[in-house]
């Protein structure tokens, strides 16, 4: 299948799709009846229930490679397996990987290829420090979504994101930069639920570039608020990242049941709130 992410990800929008589930799968939080002595089936097994029992209610799914990395090479593993399970059961489904990737150049090419070409991700999210020169890597791949951190959901982002110059905070300053290297049109940004009223800042600077809204669940971002403020022109354009508070909704054996249902109970609460 020839895959391209804006037009995967535009194709789930027009079926009123905007969950995005993060498989991120913490092994104590796993539970019992689904571990085994290697990682890497404990983390796939895992994770194909989830995808199984979500992948009609998203319109993305998004792993971090933290949660694998921390296993060694058996996670790793667990990551590729994953990103080819999506493929096999819901090629329609977009797989953004969170690397939030950021270095110059010359490593980035490296990046970009462990990510798009070894993995299969459809979109990868990065770090705007080193400039636009530097992603350019990233941003060459037409057929590939770039996200880039603009205001991340975390407390702490205020410390340096919030800084002013020129009369403008930073983060509006990234979030224009952002508009001149969407050359290709496959960049968008990344703005947390936990600061709706930015969502709407953003959103007036970077057009109907698509936005990926985390920190809904377990940081207690604001839904209803982001979705109103996040929503493009067309009333689509956001991606609504969800986490720990769908794939740990239970940790005893109705795990899968239990993460639909949170799924189905988010989907609900973004079409209400559009």
């Amino acid at each position: 299948m020839d895959r391209d992410f804006m037009r995967l990800l535009d194709s789930r929008w027009e079926q009123g799709l905007f969950l995005c589930v993060g498989l991120d799968p913490g092994y104590e939080k796993i539970p019992q009846s689904v571990r085994s002595s290697s990682v890497e089936e404990t983390f796939l097994t895992f994770n194909k229930a989830i995808i199984d029992a979500t992948k009609d209610i998203v319109c993305a799914f998004k792993p971090n490679p933290a949660f694998y990395e921390a296993q060694g090479i058996e996670g790793w593993k667990a990551l590729q397996s994953t990103v080819d399970y999506i493929h096999a059961v819901a090629p329609d489904v977009p797989v953004i990987l969170d690397a939030k990737r950021g270095d110059i150049g010359n490593t980035n090419v490296d990046y970009a290829k462990m990510a798009f070409d070894n993995f299969g991700a459809d979109a990868i999210t990065v770090q705007p420090y080193a400039g636009g020169e530097a992603l350019e890597p990233f941003l060459d791949r037409s057929d590939k979504g770039v996200f880039v951190l603009v205001r991340t959901s975390n407390g702490g982002a205020r410390e340096f994101q919030d800084l002013e110059i020129g009369g403008k905070k930073l983060y509006e300053i990234v979030s224009g930069a952002t508009v001149g290297w969407n050359k290709n049109g496959n960049v968008g940004v990344v703005v947390g639920t936990t600061y709706p009223k930015e969502i709407g800042e953003v959103r007036a600077i970077v057009g109907d570039m698509p936005i990926l809204m985390p920190g809904v669940g377990a940081q207690g971002g604001d839904l209803e608020e982001s979705v109103r403020l996040g929503k493009n022109s067309k009333g689509k354009g956001f991606i609504i990242n969800v986490s720990r508070a769908v794939i740990f909704a239970s940790q005893k054996d109705d795990f899968a049941e239990a993460a639909r249902a949170k799924s189905q109970e988010l989907h609900s609460a973004i079409q209400k709130a559009l």
